[in-house]
């Protein structure tokens, strides 16, 4: 299950949008921060007139936070909704990652009595769920909630073909089965982790605030915009999909559930919250990362790398990209380093991942690549001597494949 920090998105790059590959381009094609790695094709980033992004300029705002005012804001929290529950005084939708067993870890401290509750892939790993029962091994109730395989591997499909994504499905789960078993049970808070919109540079902190609701789900969730609803055809019915539609508005408003973000709260970094979890169990990868630089995120799932993956095809960056401009934000890396890590690391198609999806699906392999052809940004790629190439790269000797 992945925490809130993927759930950016803009308007898809779909063959739609694509210029030809013969028109000679006279406007640079992408354009990239001069202070991490990260170029302005990515979804919601902008940069300023300085060449900086808004993602390095949000973490330029940390210091002017009173962090030890929003812990007694919390504090303050706490005490009001233990006021109104009735059982269980918050939920936390959790993975077993490092995210998560901070959530868990920190909720604990506070004497709240969480109900955990996972969206469980259809490609867990097995490191996953050792993380996932040394979560629940710290003292909470969990619920791990499957959809059926043959639902899910349908949507999945869908979601490939139509957007150019396989994590549609994931993300609406992720966001409605919690905010669903919330209602049933009468719980009055639902927290989640960080902001993503914040942390990834989507939006400053202030325009976002420390609510994940409908509107800050239609703005940076990765569901293209849709609902359950439109995804209901002679595939897939409203029964088959019940899981990834959310409670009525007017039952969470009457019931009084709020979700916010404790990365609202606390200052989050990477660094912190692994060395919480690790303190409390959690392990990283033995074999290293599997997308991107860490190797203590996006562990837990299979199919999680072929949704990064597909950002190399429309907006010309990788996981790998996001880590390291967070690494070089908290000053532990410059970005020259990192220009050598991403250079060294050359091309990272999981192939073995998108066999295990093509498998679930139904289809081959070499039909999953036709498929993320459509999805190619005609705008910043264009084929020389019969090799794809993005234009205004950041590394100008890249070893195209």
């Amino acid at each position: 299950m992945s925490s809130a920090s993927d759930l950016v998105t803009k308007s898809d790059v779909t063959s739609s949008d694509v210029n030809s590959s013969d028109v000679t381009p006279t406007e640079p094609a992408m354009r990239w921060c001069q202070r991490c790695v990260l170029p302005d094709t990515r979804p919601n980033l902008s940069l300023d007139e300085d060449g900086i992004c808004a993602a390095c300029r949000s973490h330029d705002s940390r210091p002017q936070i009173d962090w030890p005012a929003r812990a007694r804001d919390f504090s303050e929290l706490v005490k009001q909704l233990k006021k109104r529950s009735a059982g269980y005084d918050c939920l936390i939708p959790v993975s077993g990652g490092k995210d998560s067993t901070w959530q868990v870890v920190k909720c604990l401290e506070y004497g709240l009595r969480p109900l955990a509750v996972t969206w469980k892939t259809p490609a867990r790993t097995l490191v996953g769920q050792r993380n996932l029962d040394n979560l629940v091994s710290l003292g909470v109730d969990h619920i791990d909630y499957q959809v059926s395989p043959k639902v899910e591997s349908r949507f999945m499909l869908k979601a490939l073909e139509r957007f150019g994504s396989t994590a549609i499905p994931m993300h609406l789960a992720l966001f409605n089965i919690p905010l669903n078993i919330a209602v049933r049970f009468q719980i009055p808070l639902v927290i989640w982790g960080e902001n993503s919109a914040f942390e990834y540079g989507s939006a400053n902190e202030a325009h976002t605030g420390f609510k994940l609701d409908r509107t800050w789900y239609r703005t940076y969730g990765v569901t293209h915009g849709t609902t359950a609803a439109d995804w209901v055809d002679a595939d897939l019915s409203e029964n088959d999909l019940a899981a990834y539609f959310g409670p009525d508005q007017d039952d969470l408003e009457t019931q009084g559930v709020r979700a916010v973000f404790l990365g609202w709260y606390f200052s989050w970094d990477p660094e912190t919250s692994l060395s919480v979890a690790k303190a409390s169990g959690f392990q990283s990868n033995e074999n290293g990362a599997r997308t991107g630089y860490y190797d203590y995120a996006d562990i837990d799932d299979d199919f999680i790398s072929i949704h990064h993956w597909l950002k190399w095809y429309k907006f010309g960056f990788t996981r790998l990209f996001d880590n390291l401009s967070i690494e070089i934000r908290n000053r532990r890396m410059t970005r020259e380093r990192a220009l050598g890590i991403i250079q060294r690391a050359g091309d990272q198609t999981p192939l073995a991942d998108i066999e295990k999806f093509c498998s679930f699906a139904g289809i081959s392999v070499a039909h999953f690549f036709e498929i993320c052809e459509r999805f190619r940004n005609r705008k910043i790629w264009q084929k020389e001597g019969g090799t794809w190439k993005i234009r205004d790269f950041l590394i100008s000797d890249w070893r195209w494949a």
